[in-house]
């Protein structure tokens, strides 16, 4: 049955300069809150079993971001499942097929392990954001099911008894609108300001990104994402396109030198540009000469899950859950999570009571989401340099335990990549590096410093 909207701030009369819209979408069945990743994907998803879905998101035009760059192979999988891997197509998407590590003059190779997954095909993907999420979202506008529309939401809307029954939004002509469904599924970013209603969001900020674009360069190993383990903290390289390179430059901490004063180009130049991998030396330096909008900043969040069961409302992507992007693991657990979510609504006839049969997803999610959470923001701490004895060590142990092969670096690296989603092996190798780190100390013999030492070690690894 149809439901009626109240007159919300603005007379009925005025339209040019702004006013009110009766609801729409009386027959909505989900309302989709912004379509980035997550939201782009659940609606082509809920469009193809049948549901009629209505997606407002506060900007349609192609976005600008620096990250969501990198796909795991554990995440163009489930871009499979989805039925969406031909979105990935016709973007000049790069493959990636591993890592290259970089250590003090050292480096080695971590290369996924994709055999027997069954195809040629499946391997990470590098691209443009921006490129990648038009390219979904025009897939989901292929459905006549699925309504995507420009808006900014400014509330749910709440019943009495706390459920929620859809959403209130203003379109770029001052209309404001309200729409009803009995399924609102939030998932507009990590800047949300509609999640404290439906979780308890404990916010971290270890570090910020800089971000450049090196220009016609290629990367010394193709298709290979790059890491160097410089100080303060790593340096990434990702080829997203047949002619770009996305370099980022971690910054611990809240605070990064000025973009407009030049005191982030000084920092970039004296400090950065020294340990960059000689081949790609000339073209960090002339993106850091590029300078204007070549070289922007982000904040790394991170947020555990902790929602409020909330009947009528979900959340999704990272206004539910974020972790460091050091890994690059953010879209393999949205889509993970968008896979699981359509497999949990599918069988439901109607969905008034769907949050009754959506608690599951919170334990059934753990294997992907807490394997990339746990394993992106331990290794942050273990790759970062540090003038302790024991974090120089442990750090020095990790990057020999990868190099040693076989299952020091399968084990590591299918974590990594989202293709093989166990907590206790994140844990097991975690343990395996600090036993190795401790071992060498007591090689050729076990003096008192280095038993200290290797204590210490111990304490670190915990």
């Amino acid at each position: 049955m149809r439901r009626r909207s109240k007159i919300v701030g603005k007379d009925k009369s005025s339209s040019a300069s702004g006013g009110f819209r009766p609801d729409v979408g009386g027959d909505t069945d989900v309302v989709i809150v912004g379509a980035g990743v997550a939201g782009a994907a659940l609606a082509y998803t809920l469009g193809k079993d049948g549901r009629k879905v209505q997606v407002i998101e506060r900007d349609l035009r192609e976005p600008e971001r620096i990250v969501g760059e990198l796909l795991q192979p554990g995440g163009y999988l489930k871009l499979v499942e989805l039925g969406l891997q031909d979105c990935v197509s016709e973007i000049d998407a790069q493959r990636a097929l591993g890592y290259f590590v970089y250590k003090d003059g050292k480096s080695t190779r971590l290369a996924y392990p994709l055999k027997g997954l069954g195809s040629d095909h499946v391997s990470g993907r590098c691209f443009h954001n921006g490129r990648f999420i038009q390219r979904m979202r025009q897939k989901a506008s292929t459905l006549s099911n699925v309504r995507l529309e420009q808006g900014t939401v400014t509330s749910l809307i709440n019943e009495e008894n706390g459920s929620v029954k859809g959403v209130e939004y203003k379109n770029g002509e001052d209309i404001v609108t309200q729409v009803y469904a009995p399924l609102t599924i939030v998932c507009d970013g990590s800047f949300s300001n509609l999640r404290r209603s439906l979780c308890t969001p404990k916010v971290e900020i270890p570090s910020c990104f800089v971000g450049l674009i090196l220009e016609n360069s290629a990367l010394p190993h193709a298709n290979h994402c790059h890491v160097v383990l410089a100080d303060p903290s790593p340096i990434l390289f990702y080829q997203i396109s047949s002619t770009e390179i996305r370099c980022f430059v971690d910054i611990p901490g809240q605070k990064v030198p000025c973009i407009s004063s030049g005191e982030m180009a000084n920092y970039l130049n004296t400090v950065v540009a020294p340990q960059i991998p000689p081949q790609l030396y000339n073209a960090f330096v002339a993106a850091v000469e590029k300078g204007g909008g070549n070289i922007r900043s982000m904040s790394n969040r991170s947020m555990a899950a902790n929602p409020h069961p909330t009947p009528g409302a979900f959340l999704l992507g990272d206004a539910f859950n974020m972790r460091h992007p050091l890994t690059g693991g953010g879209m393999t657990v949205a889509l993970s999570d968008v896979l699981l979510l359509g497999d949990l609504l599918r069988p439901l006839p109607n969905l008034n009571d769907a949050s009754n049969h959506l608690q599951s997803f919170y334990t059934l999610r753990k294997p992907v989401a807490s394997t990339i959470n746990i394993l992106a923001g331990a290794l942050y701490k273990v790759l970062c340099a540090s003038p302790d004895q024991a974090k120089k060590e442990m750090r020095e142990a990790c990057f020999d335990y990868l190099s040693l092969g076989g299952v020091f670096t399968n084990g590591p690296i299918s974590l990594i990549s989202g293709l093989n989603p166990r907590p206790l092996n994140v844990v097991l190798h975690f343990f395996a590096v600090t036993v190795y780190g401790v071992g060498r100390l007591f090689l050729p013999f076990p003096s008192p410093k280095r038993v200290w030492l290797g204590a210490q070690l111990l304490s670190v690894g915990e």
